[in-house]
This record gives C-alpha cells, sequence and structure tokens, in this order.
C-alpha cells in the first residue's frame, strides 16, 4: 500500500464512522425543531381563528357552508393540509375535503391543546387540536389543524446531503495536509532509519540530536528512547533464554569477550593460606558469593584477582612477584596478593572503610567517624592497588571489576593509567540521599573517583537514583537520566541496577539430610523438644542487622501470646565482626544482655526463648539451621541486597518455611511473598512472626516456591553475566566508533 493510502485510508473511515453517527442525530434534532415550530404554528392559527370560528358556529342558522368557506381562506397557505371543527358532544361537525379518517375529536374538556405526528402512508401529518371559546369564555369546541411535513423530509435530505458534503471536504483537506507533511518528512525519517539499521545512531552521545531542527527533536529523541528499549529488550530474552550457571559466563567470554584480558580488586581474597598450630599450612575458601560468581570468569580467562592477603601464611606461599596460582588441585589462574602495614589495614579497613563509608551508606542511626589520617592511609591504598593493577594488566584495554566500598577512588586512578580499560565497579552496600552523603569531607573526591568507571553498579533502582541525585547535587556534571549515564570530565559512566544473588544450586545443599532429620538433628543440638517451633537469624554482629530490633520483637510476641512460652525458640547466629572497633564491641554487650533479659523473663528449666551463638558457622552449619527453622526473620535496618534471605529460600526444597523480611532490604524488591516489615515497628514485627508460626503448610508453599523460582533464575551468574554483557556491548561499540573514525580520517587524507 503507498504511503499516502495508509494515512489517508484510516482517516477517511474515522470520518465516516463520525459521520454514520452524526447524520442521524442531525436528522433527529431537525424534526424536533419543525415539530416544535408546527406546534406553536398552530397554537397561532387558533387565537387567531378563534373568534370568527365562534361567531359562525353560534350563528343560528346553518352555519355549515359559512364554516367552510371559511375553512378555504385560511388552507391557501400550502402547509396547511386541513382543517376541521368538533362540536361541544365531540362530534366532526365541518372539516375539509382532505381532512383524515384517523383524527379524531377529543371528548374530554381537558388541555386546552393537543399536538401529535400521525404517520401515514403518504407520509407524516403534524396535528394540532386547539379549544375555541367564546368572548365570555364559554366553549364552543375544538378547532383542528393538519400540517403537512412533507417540506420537513426534504429539508431532512437536504440536511442529511450538506452534512456528508461537509465531512467529505474535511476530509479531503486533512488528508492532503497530511499527505504533504509525510512526503516532506518522509526524507528524513528515512535517512535516521538508515543510520539506526547502520548502527550510526548508536555511536552518537544524546547531545549531538540538539543540533537537529527543533521539529525534529522530538523524533530523535523518541527514535533513540526506541533503541534502547529495543536493545534492553533483546538482552532480557536473551538472558531469559539462558541457563545461568558457570558455564554461561565462560560461553560470554568465549563469545562476546574473545580473548580480552580480566583483572579482579577485592579487598577479600578468594583463597587464604594459614598456618596451624602444628605449623601446618591449609589453604581456606571463603564461603562468598562474590566468590562464587566472579572465580568462573577470572577462571575462563586465566586471569588476575588481586586482593589483600590477610592470611598468617600468605607471604610463605606467594613467589616473588607475590603471586600464587588457585586452586591449589587444578590451577587455572593467580592471585595477586597486596600487603598492608597494621597501621594501613586500621586506617584504610576498620578506620574510613568500616568507621566511615559504612555507617554513611547504611543510615542505622550510628555516627560515621571520619579522620584525617584515616582518609590519607584511604587514599594511598586505592592508589597503591591502581598501580597494581596497571601494572598485571597484559594489555591496554583490559575488563577489571572493582568490588565494594573499600575502592572507590580507585577507578579514577587506574583510569589515569589505562585509559582504554574497560571498568565496572559494584557498590555491594546501600547509597544514601545526597543529605546523609553531604557530610562527607572527601565527597568530591569519593564521586569523582567513582565515575572512573565504564560502569557503576547497584543492588537497586532506588539506590541509582540516589547516586544520580547525589552527583546532581555536589558535582558539575551531564546526568541523563533517560540513558542512565553521567558524564564528568571524560567518558560517561553508565548506572545500572544489577540485583546480587546467590549461587544455584547451592553447593551447601547438596550434602544435606532430608528435612525432617535436619530438624530433628538441630533441635537435639540445641536440647530442644521436637514440637518446638524454631526460628532462625543469621548474620553479621552488626548494627545495621537489627539483632537488637529483632530480639524485642520475640519479646512482643511472648507478651501477646502467651501460648508461645516454652512453644517457640529463636535460634540467632551472629557471627563476630569487626571487633576491634569500639562500636561494634557494645552492640555485642547490649545482645547477650538484651537475650540474657528475655530468657530470664520466659524462660524455664530446658528452655530459652532466645539461643543466642556468637561464633562462626561454615556454609553447611548454617544451610541445616535454615532447613530446621519454621521461620527466618531478616531484620536489617538497611542493607543493599541481604543474601541470608535468598539462602534460607534456596535451602528450603520441601517448599515450607516463611520468611519475615526487613523493608529496608534491596532483597524486599524481589521476594515479595515473604512477610514484609518495618524492623523498627515492633508490633507489626511480633505479628508476622505470630502469622508465620500460625500459617497453612499450603500457603508456605505457594509462597516458597514462587520465591524459589525467582532466586533460581535470578541468580548469582545472572548477576555477574549481566555486567560482562554490558561490557561486551561497551567495547563493540567503543570499536566501531574507532574504526568509523580511523575510516573519516584516511577519507579526508585521501
Amino acid at each position: 500500500m503507498p504511503l499516502s493510502l495508509r494515512f489517508v485510508v484510516p482517516l477517511a473511515l474515522a470520518l465516516a464512522a463520525i459521520a454514520y453517527a452524526v447524520v442521524p442525530l442531525v436528522d433527529r434534532l431537525t424534526f424536533q425543531w419543525f415539530v416544535r415550530d408546527l406546534d406553536t404554528r398552530g397554537a397561532v392559527i387558533a387565537k387567531t381563528a378563534q373568534e370568527p370560528l365562534a361567531e359562525l358556529v353560534s350563528d343560528n342558522d346553518d352555519p355549515r357552508e359559512k364554516v367552510l368557506r371559511y375553512f378555504e381562506r385560511i388552507i391557501q397557505d400550502q402547509r396547511i393540509y386541513a382543517l376541521g371543527y368538533c362540536d361541544r358532544a365531540g362530534r366532526l361537525a365541518h372539516a375539509t375535503t382532505a381532512f383524515p379518517e384517523a383524527v379524531r375529536c377529543s371528548t374530554s374538556e381537558g388541555a386546552e391543546e393537543r399536538n401529535w405526528v400521525l404517520q401515514l402512508e403518504d407520509g407524516p401529518l403534524h396535528v394540532s387540536a386547539n379549544r375555541i371559546a367564546g368572548a365570555e369564555g364559554d366553549s364552543y369546541g375544538e378547532l383542528i389543524i393538519v400540517h403537512d411535513m412533507s417540506v420537513l423530509q426534504r429539508r431532512s435530505a437536504d440536511t442529511k446531503k450538506y452534512v456528508l458534503y461537509l465531512f467529505a471536504a474535511i476530509a479531503t483537506v486533512v488528508a492532503l495536509i497530511t499527505v504533504i507533511i509525510a512526503e516532506i518528512s518522509w526524507r528524513g525519517w528515512v535517512a535516521g532509519m538508515k543510520a539506526l539499521v547502520k548502527g550510526e545512531t548508536l555511536l552518537r552521545s544524546p547531545v549531538g540530536w540538539k543540533s537537529a531542527s527543533p521539529e525534529l527533536r522530538p523524533i530523535a529523541r523518541d527514535l533513540q528512547a526506541l533503541v534502547l528499549e529495543l536493545e534492553s529488550d533483546r538482552r532480557t530474552r536473551d538472558e531469559s533464554q539462558t541457563s545461568w550457571g558457570p558455564d554461561a559466563l565462560r560461553r560470554i567470554l568465549r563469545q562476546d569477550l574473545k580473548g580480552d584480558e580480566v583483572l579482579i580488586v577485592s579487598n577479600r581474597e578468594p583463597y587464604i593460606h594459614t598456618r596451624r598450630k602444628d605449623n601446618v599450612i591449609e589453604i581456606q575458601r571463603p564461603a562468598s558469593g562474590l566468590v562464587t560468581a566472579l572465580e568462573p570468569i577470572v577462571r575462563a580467562t586465566s586471569g588476575t584477582w588481586i586482593a589483600h592477603g590477610a592470611g598468617n601464611a600468605d607471604r610463605d606461599t606467594v613467589d616473588k612477584h607475590d603471586h600464587v596460582m588457585v586452586p591449589p588441585e587444578h590451577p587455572a589462574y593467580r592471585i595477586r596478593r597486596v600487603w598492608l602495614s597494621k597501621e594501613e589495614e586500621q586506617g584504610y579497613y576498620f578506620g574510613f572503610a568500616n568507621e566511615g563509608l559504612w555507617p554513611l551508606c547504611h543510615i542505622a542511626h550510628t555516627r560515621p567517624t571520619f579522620r584525617a589520617q584515616d582518609w590519607e592511609h584511604y587514599r594511598n591504598v586505592n592508589q597503591r592497588f591502581a598501580d597494581i593493577v596497571a601494572d598485571e594488566a597484559r594489555t591496554d584495554d583490559p575488563i577489571i571489576l572493582v568490588q565494594d566500598y573499600h575502592f572507590a577512588l580507585l577507578p579514577r586512578m587506574v583510569r589515569e593509567r589505562l585509559p582504554r580499560a574497560t571498568i565496572i565497579t559494584f557498590w555491594h552496600i546501600p547509597w544514601p540521599n545526597p543529605e546523609a552523603f553531604g557530610i562527607l569531607p572527601w565527597r568530591e573526591e569519593v564521586l569523582e573517583g567513582m565515575l572512573g568507571s565504564s560502569i557503576l553498579g547497584f543492588h537497586t533502582q532506588f539506590h541509582c537514583n540516589n547516586f544520580f541525585d547525589t552527583v546532581d547535587r555536589f558535582l558539575e556534571a551531564r546526568v541523563d537520566r533517560e540513558t542512565f549515564t553521567i558524564s564528568h570530565g571524560g567518558d560517561p559512566t553508565e548506572v545500572r541496577r544489577y540485583p546480587i544473588s546467590i549461587e544455584w544450586p547451592p553447593a551447601a545443599l547438596q550434602l544435606q539430610a532430608p528435612v525432617p532429620e535436619c530438624r530433628n538433628h538441630v533441635r537435639d543440638r540445641l536440647g530442644l523438644e521436637r514440637n518446638v517451633k524454631l526460628g532462625v537469624g543469621v548474620d553479621r554482629l552488626d548494627y545495621t542487622k537489627g539483632i537488637l530490633e529483632r530480639f524485642m520483637a520475640i519479646e512482643r510476641l511472648l507478651e501477646l501470646e502467651p501460648r508461645w512460652v516454652g512453644q517457640f525458640s529463636f535460634l540467632q547466629v551472629a557471627a563476630p565482626s569487626r571487633s576491634s572497633i569500639d562500636e561494634y564491641q557494645n552492640l555485642e554487650a547490649r545482645v547477650r544482655a538484651l537475650a540474657a533479659r528475655i530468657n530470664q523473663r520466659f524462660g524455664a528449666p530446658g528452655y530459652r526463648p532466645i539461643i543466642l551463638r556468637i561464633e562462626h558457622h561454615d556454609a553447611a552449619q548454617v544451610y541445616e539451621m535454615y532447613r530446621a527453622a519454621e521461620l527466618c526473620y531478616v531484620s536489617s535496618l538497611h542493607d543493599g541486597m541481604n543474601l541470608v534471605a535468598k539462602e534460607y529460600v534456596a535451602a528450603r526444597d520441601d517448599e515450607q518455611g516463611v520468611l519475615i523480611l526487613s523493608q529496608f532490604t534491596g532483597a524486599a524488591r524481589e521476594l515479595s511473598e515473604s512477610l514484609i516489615v518495618n524492623p523498627y515497628d515492633i508490633e507489626q514485627s511480633a505479628a508476622a512472626m505470630h502469622l508465620a508460626l500460625t500459617m497453612s503448610p499450603d500457603e508456605q508453599r505457594a509462597r516458597m516456591r514462587s520465591m524459589r523460582t525467582l532466586v533460581q533464575e535470578f541468580n548469582v551468574f545472572r548477576w555477574a553475566g549481566r555486567m560482562l554483557l554490558d561490557a561486551a556491548r561497551m567495547r563493540h561499540r567503543r570499536r566501531v566508533q574507532s574504526r568509523a573514525r580511523a575510516a573519516r580520517r584516511r577519507a579526508g587524507t585521501g
């Protein structure tokens, strides 16, 4: 179909539909107006003829001939069809020749005026019946006036014709204008679409659209948004059709990032060498989802993992370049260990990172501590890591994966040494609002350091938005919220949402006993009766985890529902963390004191409402607790994601158990079938625990099944894979741009 017809035909059909509805309406209105006019005309004629007709019918002589002559004079008006006179008895006394037989006289003395339309085979007639009264008000009968309505039919036909002509004219004019505009714009659209097909538009900055004419700027913006949306949809479809696992990551590296070098930077190393008391060196692999996700990447590329060497035997296992090949059984990549003095570790890690940035970003009502000497150590350590990254890189454009808040300055430092590198920084903790972040004395330096990244990732879109607002507040930068990019002092930084997760299936789950055996084993170990319901909390001993609020909710549950005293116990596993920091020492004392008070208040021989275990547990032990517990309560006051919630869901292959989840976690935005609570609301949290303990197995199964499906699909390998795919897209785009610039230079010199 020609382009013009594609515009004209729908327009013509729309106008035809409107005309089809309007013409009957106009016809109806015309009819009503005409009838109303005849009603008025009949009343005027009757009033005019009233007195003469009364005199004629009151004549003692036979008035018939006189009345008929009088009627003949009146009906000389072409619109009057017939006249009739009804006497006082309701008989038709006098009538003209054409008076219709269907018209009857009224026998009542009611209304002074009657009007109606009479439908005959020859057409409609308007009938108006009016009372005739003498000079003294005596009734002399009724005058019936019959009007011919054939003129109405002619008017109606003319009206329909004129309305149709009008709509036809409007359709013609509008269609002509539309075709002209379409033809004028078509060439520009065709050129733009050709550029899109060739991929040229994708290489242009959004600023480039400003050079277009004002009329075409909205079209340009829409086309750009459409391309981004289509690209996102394509990636989503590709992701949904991918079975995410280590093999999927290797496939991405093989197909999309073939031959590219990968380096990973983190504070924690994937393998730790420790020396036992018997002087035997053993290797430990920390239970970390981060390690699980990133190790397949660095293995597939034979890359380098750069991390702080914290093990007491780490120095004894490296070569002269501070490298060690891992895993020990099948060496596939190397760890480059970085050594820190006690003073540096205290200032960089415990000081600025965990007494400054950690409470600043978590907004958990713990005041951050900022010391100039800590900042100096933090900056120096970041610079040392950046120098090591540059030294370890074998190419000038490696992919560098920077992990967490320990290295906020590192991306910009690396960018200065390796301008072509693709730097992906992932911030594992929340990002605060601008007002909270604004108290940081070195806020501009931190933001500028992070914007050295090619891609900057957060757990949730909320944290991304907070980062946009923060940069907009404190830096002179161009923030584009449509394309999710920030431009500041160089190449733009893409800010993306990458919700982290756990591996699927969890390795710790594979060797677990059936759920009934886990329940019995855990209760026997804790000294609980078999019928006692069990709740579990697994956290680091950190003030952001809301452990105190969790205990207060348990206390309130036992107050409101005494039935659970002796029938419900809560197992709190709290791994010691950062014990050299005063705030953490105070927290441990408060947690122990509150647990002791509640146990003293509600406990009994052989029964404790709260079972507190402040010690480290391996993954197998934790998963056994998950499987043994009727509920898991995650009460974080502020959290980036919280993987405990996802671990509990993954552990429940029996599809039983209830997850109570703080609304202030990233996981709450994904696991909507959990019982989501405000941990500060003790009453609400207590009610949620009661609901969890009384929830039917069928409802538990429905909720757990849905959450398990989500955790399975959106696992940690998908998290890493999405970042790699975005990196591959970015690197491909830059290479196309480079080739295009080279071609233009050659054309200019040719």
